[in-house]
């Protein structure tokens, strides 16, 4: 089993950028995707970003698409979110996960086995 833990977050103004990073620990580290996943208050938990761990190939959502930007380090067993031109809308608790099996839903949480703590965005106007 792989433990997962999130850094990078805190308080940025709307139209700044920030970078998050996904950190893996444990002896065995098996994941076929990795994904980004934001949960704002009085909300449900909603997709951001994923990456294929081989290929590097990144999907985002329709927000994240143009402003965010995933990527993984497999020697040192690390996801980034780089957030550019930050909205308003984007505060959350920011949360990374690790699916060990393909999947082609990889919106959707309940494929992701691993869960991080999670590490707060929160943007200022």
């Amino acid at each position: 089993q792989v433990q997962l833990a999130e850094s990078g977050g805190g308080l940025v103004e709307a139209g700044g950028s920030l970078r998050l990073s996904c950190a893996a620990s444990g002896r065995t580290f098996a994941a076929i995707t990795m994904g980004w996943f934001r949960q704002a208050p009085w909300k449900e938990r909603e997709f951001v970003a994923a990456i294929r761990w081989n290929s590097g190939i990144g999907y985002y959502s329709d927000s994240a698409k143009s402003r965010f930007v995933i990527t993984r380090d497999t020697g040192n067993k690390t996801t980034d979110l780089q957030m550019n031109s930050i909205k308003k809308e984007d505060t959350a608790v920011y949360y990374c996960a690790a699916d060990p099996l393909y999947s082609d839903q990889i919106t959707s949480e309940s494929k992701y086995k691993t869960w991080g703590q999670g590490t707060q965005v929160t943007v200022s106007s």
